[in-house]
């Protein structure tokens, strides 16, 4: 009987252990997938982040823009009014979601395409340096946009997959992590970047 008892009380312990194990380890798992959440959050943060510095940086050369090409296209005047409109509407922008400041910002995209669309009809403005410079700014501009969307796209593809995936959906929704937009353009048209060759 004593035998029995000890290995009763053994087998008892040991499924005990078993079972205190499974929980650390899920325990463990749970910590490890919130903590993995949480930094996927943080990258699209700090790829959005990225974004609104990029987008700033356009919205604030286009007054040095407009003040170059105003003596050049004074009839123009419908262009530049778009073309501020547009401005004043992505910078009032800055706390929209993803998807309503690619809205914003594509219309500044248009705007400005038209802009210098109709530039090519001024010689003396595509000749002028400080036009040249603007083109060149904003062309570098454009391509760090490109880099700071795709990189946000990532990390907000990354998080999503996670959210949504097993079983980190279960951890997702207890700690409520939630799908983020990508940062997109509306159409086609807007998707060109503006290119004028000089």
């Amino acid at each position: 009987m004593n035998r029995t008892l000890i290995r009763v009380l053994l087998e008892g312990i040991v499924t005990g252990l078993i079972i205190l194990a499974i929980i650390i380890a899920v325990i463990g798992y749970g910590i490890f997938i919130y903590n993995d959440l949480v930094s996927k959050r943080q990258l699209k943060e700090e790829g959005w982040s990225g974004i609104d510095v990029q987008l700033k940086r356009r919205t604030d050369l286009i007054p040095n823009l407009l003040e170059t090409v105003k003596g050049y296209m004074s009839h123009e005047r419908e262009t530049l009014e778009a073309v501020v409109k547009a401005r004043a509407a992505a910078t009032a922008g800055v706390d929209q979601s993803p998807a309503a400041r690619s809205a914003l910002e594509g219309q500044l995209t248009g705007a400005l395409g038209k802009l210098l669309a109709i530039a090519e009809a001024y010689p003396d403005l595509k000749a002028n340096t400080n036009f040249i410079e603007f083109q060149n700014a904003l062309q570098s501009v454009e391509d760090e946009i490109q880099m700071a969307r795709r990189y946000f796209n990532g990390a907000v593809r990354n998080l999503n997959t996670a959210v949504e995936s097993f079983p980190s959906v279960i951890v997702a929704n207890a700690f409520k992590f939630s799908k983020s937009e990508y940062f997109e353009l509306e159409n086609e048209a807007e998707r060109a970047v503006p290119s004028v060759k000089f």
